[in-house]
Parts: structure tokens; sequence; C-alpha cells
């Protein structure tokens, strides 16, 4: 049983969630060559434009029509900035499942920004797609992630040992990999009751495992 989302917009009162555009591609090139987005997802280092041109115009349209989930850009309504991504993957449409995924960009964070977005995706998953779960992975040292989690209602449903490879920095400036625990949380339409539209965070970052 597999299905596919439409092709949607999602506005808010400060962000608009659209389909990436070609026009988006030197700002996400930027977005993904921070220190941040390196450390904690699995993308290419350094990031380049051909790997931001591949994700805009070929991997990230394949999500949603191959039924596996769908891509938002995430942009300031008065400014049409990029804020960031927010990404809906590993769709489950039996179970009415997906898992979302999040990065902010540096000159955007402690603005609410992820918590806004999260919750926009989630009402509008819960509401207008009738899902029942979206699933979110955080690693355990991903202390923004996990704030952001908590903040939008998410529950904390354990720890996926080892699961995960992070990267940090050496001492000779190299990024190295490092294994890490996976902390796992869910929501569910009624986790969204009572939850503020008024939100902040610092910002986060979710695993992204298939941006190669």
């Amino acid at each position: 049983m597999t299905g596919t989302f439409p092709n949607v917009s999602i506005s808010t009162e400060r962000l608009v969630l659209r389909p990436f555009e070609e026009s988006d591609i030197d700002a996400f090139a930027e977005m993904m060559n921070d220190e941040l987005v390196t450390a904690w997802t699995s993308v290419p280092y350094p990031y380049t434009e051909a790997h931001a041109r591949q994700w805009i115009t070929e991997l990230a349209p394949a999500e949603r029509t191959e039924g596996r989930g769908i891509v938002f850009a995430v942009t300031e309504f008065l400014t049409q900035r990029l804020v960031g991504i927010v990404h809906l993957q590993n769709t489950n449409w039996r179970v009415r499942s997906s898992e979302i995924a999040y990065v902010v960009a540096p000159w955007a964070r402690g603005e609410g920004y992820a918590s806004e977005a999260a919750i926009a995706t989630a009402q509008w998953l819960f509401g207008d797609q009738k899902f029942e779960r979206i699933e979110l992975r955080t690693a355990a040292d991903n202390t923004a992630s996990q704030q952001v989690a908590q903040r939008i209602g998410c529950i904390s449903e354990g720890v996926l040992r080892g699961a995960w490879i992070a990267r940090s920095r050496t001492e000779s400036g190299e990024w190295a990999d490092v294994r890490t625990d996976v902390i796992v949380w869910s929501l569910l339409p009624e986790d969204l009751d009572g939850i503020s539209e008024e939100l902040a965070d610092t910002g986060g970052f979710t695993s992204f495992s298939n941006w190669n």
C-alpha cells in the first residue's frame, strides 16, 4: 500500500514551506556546508553546488513521486530567504507514519523556526493527510535537536545503541567518524494539543541518511 503526497506549500505566520527550486541551489549548498550540519548528518563534505543541484532537481522530487516522503524548502515569508529544510522520509502508508528531519541555516537559528516548521508539517500531515504517527531520531549528544523535539510535544521512546555515525573535528582539523547512540521520539495527533504557536528554540538538526 503506497501513496504519494501532493505537491503543496504550507504557510505559517513567518514561514513558507514549499518545493525546492533551482534558484535555491547556492543558498542550500552554503547551508549544508555549516559545521553543525556536517557533524550531525551524513551529507558529503565539502557540500558542493553539484551536490545541491542533484538534491534539488533529482533526489528531493523523487522522494515525493516515489512515495517515500516529501521535502520542503523552508523560507522566510517576508524576505524569501532560505531558512532550512523539512524532510518527511521512510513513510509507511499502511501504518500512516513518517519520519521527520530538519536543518536550519546558521543565520536563522535561535528564532524558533525549526519548531514552527516542524509543527506546521505535523499539523498538515495529521490533518490534511490523516497520518497517525511521526517519528524523529536525534543523536544522543545533539541537544539542539532534542530541545526542538521536546518543544513540539514529542515523546521520547527509547535509545538505539550505536545506531548512528556522527562526525567530529580532530586536533588536525580533519573530520572523523564517531559512533553514537540515537534517541527515538514520536509525535501523535493528540500530542499537538496545547502546543503553543509561539515556540522558541535554538534551531536544530536531525540525521539525513540519503543525501549523497
